[in-house]
């Protein structure tokens, strides 16, 4: 539902679930477990079979035996994530080798081809930044504005990771890039590869107790597990460590503990080691009831949890999320978090390092499509997962604490921060930032010298304002075509997308530049069966089954399958608290009125008061659906 408050426009979704089995909300999918790796010959071993340790120095030759990916080789010949990168970056080659491509990405980026030219290979590098809580200071945000428009393709993107992704850098370019923007208060060092990535955080810039410690907490969380080897700084900034301020000596001293066997203590990388995560690690923090960081999808989900007079006390902590899958496998899946335990809130950076070497010790590193920690969890179940754990942890986890039902915000609009300021929630379509919005956003933030952030929902916040700027800030937003919420139709408020086409390697087909039309059918669809104009769904696109939108937490989700064709996910809810099921394969994207305009029809004309179409297709049952739409193909209302 949406509900004008103050002025601001609050979008505020609550799900409603509780029919559904566990597995849907909060529990372990009910899937085919993944085929255990084969173990080393000669057995033995205190491991579960084909794990491996992660190791501070090269494996020993007789080690070999234990099946490992290419990815593991590159890591533990890279020199702590050097060589051969450095030497690729300085051939005059447009592009670098795989050994590189995969060693670039724990930088912070990806090597890509324009797969719209064809017969030839025209290569580029996308930026990923990381922006922990997605905050943006000033000077970065205009440098990456200028970066954009210099080196890249004139336009910035706003990730559903709260960071930003510059497109098109020649590898020419890359230090150039890089080192502004290391020198302009941000990094990409960990944006991507074996680690852990952005950590999400609540992005409104409210002055409240617990939403300042979620914030606080993200940005400790993220320090901690920074890669410490300092290559980031030797390939970009030839060895210069810039920073931007100091670390706490709360995160340092965390860090060093090896109380109870976390660390490689004489390694460059003490809680990496040479092999760091056997696959990308994702963290968010919130406080209790906002879910506007998809808390269920991440690999550790922290949320705050206070005292009856609002003082933060302690944290309950998830775990086991994530979303990528893949086509045609079933034993890939995705999952959402289970509850692990309260910790107080001393104790959070050695819980959150003890669940990151559990899956560091035991996460598969044979076949990457497994190696993701919610098949660890789904594999050895919660029970065992936990005790597990709190051998690193060195304490038993207390119990979980009652939260409020989750609800979603958007944050968008004016609303008071609570400091006498207020901020602005810049709907930006698909976090795709160019043409005259881009030109004017910079004018807004350099005039005014605000900071920013960008949400887990592609968004912009403009941070800071004082009340006399409001008028003329809403007068040049709305003339670059980025309206107030309420003048947005409700479909594009929620909706995301990926990139995909035309230079994610993996896109099977369009997201980005395929959503707006297919929301607009959408639109026409609700008007020919009768829903309202001020009704909405969530809609989710991604052009592969990796879920990079999480497209499995939509009501209606729509994942890539082939060339204009799409997988249909029904049956996540509003506040993203149940996980979507597979409806339909290989609906091709001309064809989508034959199945969504008789799931509209049919939800308009049987739901329940205020039932939202997630929590309908719950309640019906895939069964009946697939009878509807079936039966739709054969009436003369199809016609």
């Amino acid at each position: 539902m949406s509900a004008a408050v103050g002025g601001a426009e609050l979008h505020v979704f609550r799900g409603a679930a509780a029919q559904l089995p566990r597995s849907r909300m909060l529990g372990r999918p009910l899937r085919v477990a993944p085929p255990a790796a084969s173990p080393p010959s000669g057995g033995g071993g205190g491991s579960s079979a084909g794990s491996i340790r992660a190791v501070s120095a090269p494996l020993k030759k007789d080690a070999t035996e234990v099946k490992r990916s290419k990815v593991e080789i590159i890591k533990e010949k890279s020199n702590f994530l050097r060589y051969p990168l450095n030497e690729e970056l300085v051939s005059e080659a447009p592009n670098i080798n795989e050994d590189a491509v995969q060693l670039i990405k724990f930088h912070g980026s990806y090597q890509q081809t324009d797969r719209d030219v064809r017969g030839q290979k025209n290569y580029s590098f996308m930026l990923r930044t990381k922006n922990p809580c997605g905050k943006v200071p000033n000077q970065l945000y205009l440098a990456m504005d200028t970066l954009a428009d210099e080196f890249g393709i004139g336009t910035l993107r706003l990730t559903t990771r709260q960071t930003f992704q510059l497109h098109g850098v020649l590898k020419k370019n890359l230090k150039t890039v890089l080192s502004t923007v290391i020198k302009n208060m941000g990094s990409t060092l960990g944006a991507c590869g074996d680690l852990n990535r952005n950590v999400l955080a609540p992005a409104a810039p409210y002055v409240r107790k617990d939403i300042l410690f979620a914030q606080q907490t993200a940005e400790n969380i993220a320090a901690l597990l920074t890669p410490q080897s300092g290559a980031y700084y030797d390939l970009w900034v030839d060895g210069e460590k810039i920073m931007s301020a100091e670390e706490p000596p709360e995160v340092t001293k965390a860090r060093n503990d090896n109380s109870h066997g976390t660390n490689f203590p004489d390694s460059p990388e003490p809680i990496y080691g040479t092999q760091y995560l056997p696959r990308k690690f994702k963290i968010a923090v919130t406080v209790a009831g906002d879910n506007s960081v998809d808390i269920l999808t991440n690999d550790i989900g922290v949320v705050v949890v206070s005292d009856d007079a609002g003082e933060p006390v302690g944290f309950n902590i998830y775990v086991g999320g994530g979303m990528g899958r893949t086509h045609r496998v079933e034993t890939t899946f995705p999952r959402l978090a289970d509850p692990l335990g309260y910790v107080p809130k001393e104790d959070i950076l050695y819980a959150v390092k003890a669940i990151v070497v559990t899956q560091r010790e035991n996460g598969r590193r044979d076949d990457r499509k497994y190696s993701r920690m919610k098949y660890l969890i789904d594999r050895w179940g919660i029970d065992k997962f936990r005790a597990e754990v709190e051998k690193y942890y060195g304490k038993k986890f207390e119990s979980f604490r009652p939260l409020p039902e989750w609800q979603f915000n958007s944050y968008l609009g004016w609303q008071e921060q609570g400091d006498g300021k207020l901020f602005y929630g810049v709907h930006v379509d698909n976090g795709r930032v160019g043409g005259q919005a881009k030109k004017t956003l910079r004018e807004i933030i350099e005039k005014y010298n605000l900071d920013v952030t960008i949400t887990p929902n592609q968004n912009l916040i403009l941070c800071g304002i004082d009340q006399a700027w409001r008028e003329p800030i809403t007068s040049a937003l709305a003339q670059a075509g980025l309206l107030e919420p309420k003048d947005v139709d409700p479909l594009n408020l929620t909706a995301m997308a990926c990139p995909a086409l035309p230079l994610c390697p993996l896109a099977q087909t369009e997201a980005e530049r395929g959503i707006l039309p297919i929301l607009k059918r959408i639109r026409a669809v609700f008007d020919k069966v009768g829903i309202k104009d001020y009704e909405s769904v969530v809609v989710r696109i991604t052009g592969c089954p990796n879920g990079c939108a999480r497209p499995y937490m939509a009501e209606l989700g729509f994942v890539g399958d082939g060339p204009k064709s799409y997988q249909i996910w029904l049956g996540g809810t509003p506040n993203q608290s149940t996980l979507a099921e597979s409806f339909m394969n290989k609906v091709k994207l001309d064809d989508i009125e034959k199945v969504l305009e008789p799931l509209f029809s049919y939800w308009n004309n049987t739901r329940q008061e205020g039932e939202s179409f997630g929590s309908f297709t719950n309640r019906t049952g895939f069964d009946k659906l697939k009878e509807v739409v079936n039966s739709w193909a054969e009436s003369p209302a199809a016609a």
